[in-house]
């Protein structure tokens, strides 16, 4: 098995270091890059498991970045490490498609265990349970792909993540706090509509290369995955 590489988008080089000591002792091969162009041309080139980006790069802003990351077909999981650390800015990052969010100045043992977290993630290492099946509907979670018969259906990584809790939890109904810590990893509500947004567009997705509604509205509950609907819903 290969190690697991990560791509470090980093203009200080004191925290490029300390970012990069914490990945290599977790066994991963480290890319540093110092700018926003420099940074996205490695991720788009490249084949990362993880990519750590700041904010405030020469050139740009790291979380404008992730569109054009998922735009160029990359998969890597995205923690973005900035000293832009209010509650309002993490909840931007995650809206933007980030993995994860952490503030400046961090502890390193913090961030090892947000790395190692998103690590465990990347390789979904599910071996007695790496196909979910729902009919003609398969998530396959070593893959990390959706599939409905032998037509591929194209999911972001976060509206994978998403798809996969709701799998593993079918039939039951799941709050959006529920989704907040477990698929964002805020416990907290950030008084947002971020999750109603992510599940509008998975469910568009998956309905329209379906036919099928997978995701329903629980009413004072929240959603219900189910191939049919609920009595709930």
């Amino acid at each position: 098995m290969t190690n697991p590489s990560v791509l470090i988008v980093e203009d200080d080089p004191v925290s490029a270091e300390t970012v990069a000591t914490v990945a290599r002792s977790l066994g991963c091969e480290t890319e540093v890059q110092g700018t926003y162009d420099d940074g996205l041309a490695a991720a788009t080139s490249g084949d990362f498991d993880v990519i750590i980006v700041d904010r405030m790069l020469p050139g740009g802003d790291g979380i404008d970045a992730i569109a054009k990351l998922r735009g160029a077909g990359s998969n890597a999981l995205v923690l973005v490490v900035s000293a832009l650390g209010r509650a309002a800015n993490k909840i931007e990052g995650l809206e933007r498609g980030a993995d994860d969010y952490l503030a400046k100045p961090f502890d390193a043992d913090e961030l090892r265990a947000r790395v190692q977290a998103l690590l465990r993630r990347a390789r979904m290492q599910t071996s007695d349970n790496d196909l979910l099946v729902f009919g003609d509907l398969e998530v396959r979670l070593k893959a990390r792909t959706v599939h409905f018969g032998q037509t591929h259906i194209k999911v972001t990584p976060k509206e994978f993540d998403l798809l996969t809790f709701f799998a593993q939890n079918a039939g039951q109904p799941v709050t959006r706090m529920q989704l907040l810590s477990e698929v964002w990893n805020l416990h907290f509500d950030p008084g947002t509509n971020v999750v109603d947004v992510h599940i509008s567009r998975l469910r568009r997705k998956l309905e329209a290369d379906t036919g099928v509604t997978y995701i329903h509205t629980a009413r004072g509950e929240g959603y219900i995955f189910s191939p049919t609907a609920p009595e709930a819903a």
